[in-house]
């Protein structure tokens, strides 16, 4: 059924395999190498409870899992050929795709939810291109704070002190196969964004999934904790998860008309834009990632949308054919990367197929643009669009938007039950 070469190299003695769960982690099994083609031929057993786990491992009774049916199991089975680690010689790393004990797809796979919107587009005639952006800080594993002092945002200088950690990640994941276009430092200590160049949009998600782990992995190594928590440091920047899009026919790129965008890139971008508010929630998925969500923060408060305006929602970037494209610039560096470019491009493509104009473009500063429509600023309000809206629904597919949001609901219930550092240090002692 696939014509990938799964075989393994004799310098092979196991193989990382795994999927994307609920948060887009990726979890899986180690695989010794004289196993691994009963694995290729018949998958690798391990509880569906894996797509119904918050970030900390923890399960409840969701509609599709629960105690009643005992979580039961489902299958992995290998998407590509295995890549060897540079840093872990003898182990390779390979992404999975998830199938029931069917044979069926799962319907909690938050994979389902891109693959159908990518065949939807190559039913229309398009293969969508999306490249990722992605912010992350280096920390000290012990005191969990950066080492690093100051903002120095693409200086160099700070470059070259944080190459003996970002230098191995940006070099040996682009070995493993995730080509990186470039790495810089961030707008805050300890903050630094990698680049992955812009693939297919099943492919390029796989990548985030992979490349979120390998980096955890491989700081780790260097003595460093890396994390993708939006907002780590309140009264620093956040990580953001920044998403370009264009779509391609015939090796053309069907956005451009001589370098700007044409009437189909901005119908995709006007789809887009219509369903922002209530799509807020795959892109955002916990309560910290509102905090993201700040006036003059470079992160969009509306849909507003303009040319190489980094203060807006969605921005539009012209140049040359293959360049011209929409950034989208709302989401969360630890948001599930399947379920935000799914509603993205199902959006984009009802733009396209409805013939939807965006409002006018913003000039100026799009944080001071009455006529922007606003986005959730905190998760209770991205939770009720998104639990009214029959779209995300629709996109996500019912069981899978129900664990989504009973986790999202429990994350609200459960920051808000908390007595905070904060409120005991102006508190505990004054009252």
């Amino acid at each position: 059924m696939n014509s990938v070469d799964f075989s393994l190299p004799d310098s092979i003695h196991t193989v990382a395999l795994g999927v994307g769960d609920l948060n887009g982690i990726m979890r899986g099994k180690r695989i010794p190498s004289t196993h691994w083609q009963t694995i290729c031929e018949q998958g690798n057993a391990l509880s569906i409870a894996l797509l119904a786990l918050d970030m900390t491992c923890d399960v409840w009774d969701t509609p599709y899992v629960n105690f009643d049916n005992g979580y039961p199991d489902m299958h992995m089975f290998p998407l590509m050929k295995p890549v060897e680690l540079p840093w872990e010689p003898g182990v390779a790393v390979c992404m999975a795709r998830a199938e029931g004990m069917d044979h069926k797809p799962v319907p909690i796979d938050p994979r389902n939810a891109l693959m159908r919107q990518v065949e939807r587009a190559a039913s229309m005639g398009f293969t969508v291109q999306v490249g990722t952006e992605l912010e992350f800080f280096l920390l000290d594993p012990q005191t969990l704070q950066p080492r690093d002092s100051g903002i120095q945002v693409y200086s160099l200088a700070r470059a070259s002190e944080l190459e003996h950690v970002l230098g191995p990640i940006r070099q040996q994941i682009n070995e493993v196969g995730i080509p990186i276009e470039q790495s810089n430092p961030e707008y805050a200590p300890g903050q630094v964004e990698v680049n992955i160049r812009y693939d297919e949009a099943l492919l390029a998600a796989d990548r985030v999934v992979m490349f979120r782990s390998l980096v955890k992995q491989l700081a780790t190594t260097h003595g460093y904790l890396a994390t993708f928590m939006a907002k780590p440091f309140y009264d620093q920047s956040g990580n953001g998860f920044h998403t370009h899009y264009s779509l391609w026919q015939n090796g053309k790129n069907q956005f451009s008309e001589g370098g700007k965008i044409n009437a189909t890139g901005k119908s995709f971008l006007a789809g887009i834009q219509s369903r922002m508010a209530e799509t807020a929630l795959c892109g955002t998925i916990t309560p910290n990632g509102y905090r993201r969500r700040q006036p003059y923060s470079f992160c969009p408060v509306n849909t507003s949308w303009g040319y190489d305006n980094r203060t807006v929602g969605l921005r539009v970037i012209e140049g040359a054919d293959s360049a011209v494209r929409v950034e989208k610039r709302d989401a969360s560096a630890d948001c599930n990367p399947y379920y935000l470019l799914a509603t993205d491009i199902a959006a984009g493509l009802d733009g396209i197929e409805q013939g939807l104009e965006p409002s006018p473009p913003t000039m100026g500063n799009a944080y001071e643009d009455a006529d922007a429509m606003p986005i959730p600023l905190d998760i209770v309000e991205a939770v009720k669009l998104a639990r009214q809206s029959d779209f995300v629904k629709s996109v996500c597919g019912e069981d899978a938007f129900e664990v989504l949001a009973q986790q999202a609901e429990r994350e609200i219930d459960f920051v808000a039950a908390q007595v905070t550092p904060v409120e005991q240090d102006r508190y505990l002692q004054n009252f």
